[in-house]
């Protein structure tokens, strides 16, 4: 990667200490509603009172923390993608999700209802599920982050 990313460059906002992660959902929320040019939110673990924000100018930044509670201000100077380098972490995540598991929905309009894994798409995160109460069957697309194994089908390998 090079000194300024992809998208665009690095500035670091100045939060309350213990607030970056109050700061970085009121951030989220404020780019959604706004449509803003910001690309990635880093929030490093162990640093407190700063957080990073990839966005294509410093004023799409500081429009994102505009009116943010707990949010200071963006610092002046670009944050050189090196110097934070360190801080970031390749992060794939690994479910233990099988076809047939039966899981119970996390999130979203079928919160608590049971379901059976039916396909399983790991490249987009995402399970296709069937609500066990249902009276008709219905496939569901959810994020794998939205369900939780209650059960195991068949505990031996196929």
């Amino acid at each position: 990667m090079t000194e300024a990313t992809t998208h665009g460059h690095i500035f670091a906002l100045r939060t309350t200490a213990n607030r970056e992660d109050q700061v970085v959902a009121f951030l989220s929320s404020n780019i959604k509603n706004k449509n803003l040019a910001v690309y990635s939110i880093v929030r490093p673990h162990g640093m407190r009172g700063y957080i990073f924000v990839e966005a294509r100018d410093k004023q799409e930044a500081e429009q994102a923390a505009y009116g943010v509670p707990y949010a200071k201000g963006v610092l002046p100077n670009i944050v050189q993608y090196s110097e934070i380098e360190h801080m970031l972490e390749q992060v794939k995540k690994e479910y233990n999700i099988k076809k047939n598991d039966v899981a119970e929905i996390i999130s979203g309009p079928f919160k608590r209802e049971k379901a059976k894994v039916m396909r399983i798409d790991t490249t987009k995160e995402e399970v296709v599920v069937e609500l066990l109460e249902a009276v008709v069957s219905i496939p569901i697309t959810l994020k794998m982050d939205a369900i939780k194994i209650i059960r195991r089908e068949n505990e031996k390998e196929e």
